[in-house]
C-alpha cells in the first residue's frame, strides 16, 4: 500500500457540522455529520445512506493499490478518544481478492506527510487460512513504519484477529495516552489491539478517516473527544550508561547498555545476559532508537545456543526508555531501561 499525505485547509472549518459537549470536568467532543466538512485527499466523499443509516461515503479517486484520505477539520488531536462505527463494501470484481482496508488515522503532521493508522481487513477475517485471519486488523505508522516493515521486524505485534465482515457496521474506539494507543471493537471491554510505543514522531495533530481503492468506507457516528496530555516530550537524547531489563517469552534479560551520539547515529556496548562487550549500531530519530548488537545466546536457555543477533526499538523519554526487543530466531519481548547517574 502506498503512503499518502494529508492535506489541510481552513477553509473547510465554515462548512463543519459540529455538537460540542463542554460540560464541567467532561472533556470537550466533538462530533462529525456532514461530509462537505471534510477534506477529500485523492477520495470522494459523499452523504449516503447504508445498512439502514445516513453515514459518510468514502472512496477513493486513485489506480490501485493507492489510498485516499478525508481530514476531519478544527482537531489537533493528542490524548483522547476517537470513536465511529465504520462499513466495508468490497467493489472489485469476482476473483479479484480485496479484504477490505478502511480506518482512522490520527497525529499527522502539519504537511501530513507523517500519520498514525488502524485500519481494518474484514475480508481477512473471514479466511480459512490463520495467518490470513491475524491480518484483520492493523497499525501503521506512516512513512517510516508501514505495514511491511512491522510485519518483517516485528511479526505478531502490529496486528490481529477481530470478529468482523464485510458489510456489517463495526464499532470503533481507539484511546490514546502519550506513546499508548489501544483499539476497542463492537463495545468489547478489552482492546483487540494494543500498541505500547506509537512511533509516529509527532505528538499531535489531526484525525482523518482513511480508505482505499476498490471498495467503499462508510462512517458514521464520528466522534473525537480530547483529554489531559501525557506530560511527555520528544527529543530526548539516548548518549549515556543504561541499566536495561527485558521480559521475554523464555524469561527475563538484563544488562548495560552504553552509548555515544553522533548527529543521528548510535554507537556503544552492551555488557549482560547476551553477551559482553558487545558493539551496538542503531540511530536515533527525535529520541526515537533503533539498535542492534551481536548476541550470544545462553545454552540454559530455550532454543540452539550460539551467535544471533539482538535488535531494540523504543523511546528515550528523559531518564527511562521503553520499547520492543528482538532476539533473531530466539525470543521476542519487551525492554524498559534507566539511565545511569553519571
Amino acid at each position: 500500500m502506498a503512503s499518502k499525505k494529508l492535506v489541510f485547509s481552513s477553509a473547510c472549518l465554515l462548512a463543519l457540522v459540529t455538537t460540542l459537549h463542554a460540560q464541567t470536568n467532561a472533556a470537550p467532543t466533538i462530533s462529525f455529520q456532514n461530509p462537505a466538512a471534510l477534506e477529500a485527499h485523492q477520495v470522494k466523499v459523499e452523504e449516503a445512506e447504508y445498512l439502514g443509516r445516513k453515514a459518510i461515503r468514502l472512496t477513493t479517486a486513485t489506480p490501485a493499490d493507492e489510498s485516499g484520505f478525508a481530514i476531519l477539520p478544527g482537531i489537533d488531536f493528542q490524548d483522547g478518544t476517537i470513536e465511529a462505527d465504520l462499513a466495508v463494501k468490497i467493489t472489485t470484481p469476482p476473483g479479484v481478492r480485496m479484504p477490505g482496508f478502511s480506518g482512522i488515522s490520527f497525529r499527522g503532521k502539519a504537511d501530513g506527510s507523517e500519520y498514525e493508522l488502524f485500519y481494518f481487513r474484514p475480508g481477512n477475517a473471514l479466511s480459512p487460512d490463520q495467518a490470513m485471519r491475524n491480518h484483520a486488523v492493523q497499525y501503521s505508522a506512516e512513512p517510516h513504519h508501514d505495514w511491511y516493515r512491522l510485519r518483517r521486524e516485528w511479526p505478531f505485534i502490529y496486528e490481529s484477529y477481530a470478529d468482523i465482515q464485510p458489510e456489517t457496521w463495526i464499532k470503533i474506539k481507539i484511546e490514546v495516552a502519550g506513546r499508548s494507543a489501544r483499539l476497542y471493537l463492537n463495545g468489547s471491554a478489552q482492546p483487540s489491539l494494543v500498541v505500547d510505543g506509537l512511533k509516529g514522531s509527532s505528538l499531535h495533530g489531526p484525525v482523518a478517516l482513511w480508505g482505499y481503492a476498490g471498495e467503499e468506507s462508510y462512517f458514521s457516528n464520528i466522534r473525537v473527544t480530547s483529554a489531559p496530555a501525557l506530560p511527555i516530550k520528544n527529543g530526548s537524547d539516548a548518549a549515556g550508561e543504561w541499566s536495561l531489563k527485558a521480559s521475554t517469552d523464555v524469561g527475563p534479560f538484563a544488562g548495560t547498555l552504553k552509548m555515544t551520539r553522533d548527529g543521528n547515529q548510535l554507537s556503544g556496548s552492551w555488557q549482560g545476559d547476551l553477551g559482553n562487550d558487545k558493539p551496538v549500531t542503531g540511530t536515533w530519530r527525535d529520541g526515537y532508537i533503533e539498535l542492534s548488537f551481536p548476541a550470544d545466546w545462553p545454552d540454559k536457555r530455550m532454543g540452539k545456543p550460539g551467535a544471533t543477533t539482538a535488535f531494540l526499538d523504543g523511546w528515550i523519554d528523559d531518564a527511562v526508555g521503553k520499547g520492543r526487543i528482538r532476539v533473531e530466531g530466539r525470543t521476542m519481548g519487551q525492554w524498559t531501561a534507566q539511565r545511569k547517574a553519571p
